[in-house]
């Protein structure tokens, strides 16, 4: 393989990466993985998605910004996000990922029992990125929502304050 091919096969993969670390990050509530994907100055916007789903959500900038927003906000939830259909375009030290992520949203300690409260999200990530020494961190992120189902209110500030103030239910 020559050299330039290999070169762009490391650079999609760790381009892959990045998308992989902010998802385990908000997966996990683990900070560092979350924080490794954005470069200093990231902005994340999930106001288009917000919008369709009817949830107020600010446009994000800085990395310290978004890991104290997103951990608190996903962290208590029972959650798991899945990515799909990665486009990569890459221009020297710059990138363009265009991507679907599925997020699937549970009440914490709920799970997938009838009747708990759940958010299915489809959403669609554009996604700027650049080459930082060997990593590629996020320096932009934009999030559409294409589908939903279930209730995007558990993604809702109010409702995580509902969770983390009531009693932990007994398992069965």
């Amino acid at each position: 393989m020559s050299s330039d091919l290999s070169q762009l096969a490391n650079d999609r993969y760790e381009i892959g990466d990045a998308l992989h670390r902010f998802a385990f990050g908000l997966d996990h509530g683990d900070a560092d993985s979350l924080s490794s994907a954005f470069t200093e100055d990231c902005v994340l916007d999930f106001r288009p998605a917000g919008k369709k789903l009817g949830l107020d959500f600010p446009k994000l900038t800085g990395r310290q910004a978004i890991v104290q927003t997103l951990i608190p906000l996903l962290g208590p939830l029972d959650t798991s996000h899945t990515t799909s259909n990665l486009q990569i375009e890459i221009s020297d030290d710059s990138a363009t990922l265009y991507c679907y992520v599925s997020a699937q949203h549970f009440m914490p300690r709920e799970g997938c029992r009838p009747g708990s409260e759940n958010a299915l999200l489809m959403n669609r990530y554009d996604g700027q990125l650049i080459r930082d020494g060997q990593k590629w961190r996020f320096r932009q992120i934009v999030i559409d929502n294409a589908w939903a189902q279930g209730n995007p209110e558990i993604l809702n500030a109010l409702a995580i304050q509902r969770v983390l103030t009531s009693k932990p239910k007994p398992p069965k």
